[in-house]
């Protein structure tokens, strides 16, 4: 039989320990080894039990989760499930902790805890399951978070290659052009790592990243203090327009559609496709009717399969796919079934993709195949 996944729960409430490894034990294929009311306590038992995974709470006693996670992704990698409280503070820590190395996260109730997390039972073991399968990486913001607890932005550019040439020394890219980026588990950081690079000239960017409510404001504000681009949430009916990007606001689908000759988004609340809402699939395949031989595709690391039979419709219609390689991914599978769809074109490392998409759209090939 195949060995379970061994799982500390660390939480400073003795109710979420206790319903946490109930939701754990339940599952045939893992189990809890241990449980922690605080990271210095759950340091030894690391150290001790060599888990698989670990969930970590943010607000705890004597070091709150992001001091932990910093320290534990510089000295010891391994895959961090955090449990966020669902608040603007809440949001604003989980996307530090998703820039130092966790691996994903879940968003637990401000009230009725218990019959919240049992809701969220299935949501949680999934989380586990990919973080125990995940590639993690020590990633620089945990190499420099002696202070892991500053939230600041900049401080993640710290040690990067240096940012896109300015636009003025690019020229100025089509604006008939659209670039469309798809992501799930890892894409945070994936996105901020492409986005960083691009110049405040280059065509209008549309995203989706599976993400809840509450949380995408928290992620477009940080990739906009952090890029030359202006990044936001996206809203019904606004113009797209370049130098932009637009982020699907959790919890809803996005997609882009044509008044005139500009691009509009559409932001709905139509039901979950494959599972998923936000769904890459809804984003893309309006790209492909909508933009097509002016599209350009990536689709970045992440479980599942959302997105990749739309990317190849894409392809279909002329757009020009980039897909994260394997090695550089926190998780393979969208990528892996974008490329068993015959959606991509070129299969890239993530620190290569915005560079090669630029020379791309800068020799005015976007359209056309090599």
């Amino acid at each position: 039989m195949n060995r379970k996944t061994r799982v500390i729960v660390v939480d400073d409430s003795a109710l979420v320990r206790s319903l946490l490894s109930e939701i754990i034990n339940r599952q045939t294929d893992m189990e809890c080894i241990g449980t922690a009311n605080d990271p210095l306590i759950a340091r030894e038992m690391i150290r001790e039990m060599n888990p698989d995974v670990i969930t970590l709470d943010v607000e705890m006693p004597r070091m709150d989760g992001i001091d932990f996670l910093g320290r534990l992704m510089r000295l010891r990698p391994m895959p961090v499930l955090m449990i966020s409280t669902l608040t603007e503070r809440g949001a604003e820590v989980t996307m530090k902790a998703l820039e130092l190395g966790a691996v994903d996260f879940v968003a637990k109730p401000r009230v009725g805890v218990a019959n919240g997390l049992n809701d969220l039972a299935t949501e949680i073991v999934d989380k586990i399951r990919v973080a125990a399968v995940a590639r993690v990486h020590r990633t620089l913001a945990a190499a420099n978070s002696g202070g892991a607890a500053q939230a600041g932005g900049q401080s993640a550019r710290a040690g990067q290659p240096a940012p896109a040439a300015p636009a003025a020394m690019l020229g100025r890219l089509s604006t008939e052009k659209i670039i469309a980026i798809g992501a799930s588990t890892g894409g945070t950081e994936a996105i901020r790592e492409v986005l960083t690079h691009l110049p405040a000239d280059c065509p209008a960017i549309v995203i989706t990243q599976h993400m809840p409510p509450g949380f995408t404001t928290s992620f477009a504000a940080r990739l906009n203090s952090l890029c030359q681009i202006k990044v936001k949430e996206a809203e019904n009916g606004e113009r797209i327009l370049p130098g932009h990007a637009y982020i699907a606001p959790g919890g809803k689908h996005f997609s882009i559609n044509r008044s005139g000759a500009n691009y509009v988004a559409v932001v709905d609340d139509a039901p979950p496709v494959n599972r998923h809402k936000p769904s890459v699939e809804v984003l893309f395949r309006s790209v492909a009717t909508c933009a097509g031989r002016n599209a350009v595709g990536v689709m970045l690391t992440g479980m599942g399969a959302d997105g990749a039979v739309a990317m190849r419709e894409m392809k279909l219609a002329g757009s020009y796919n980039y897909v994260q390689d394997e090695a550089s991914c926190i998780v393979f599978g969208m990528p892996r079934e974008a490329i068993a769809h015959g959606a991509a074109d070129e299969v890239l490392p993530l620190t290569q993709i915005a560079a090669a998409m630029l020379a791309r759209l800068r020799s005015g090939n976007a359209h056309h195949r090599i």
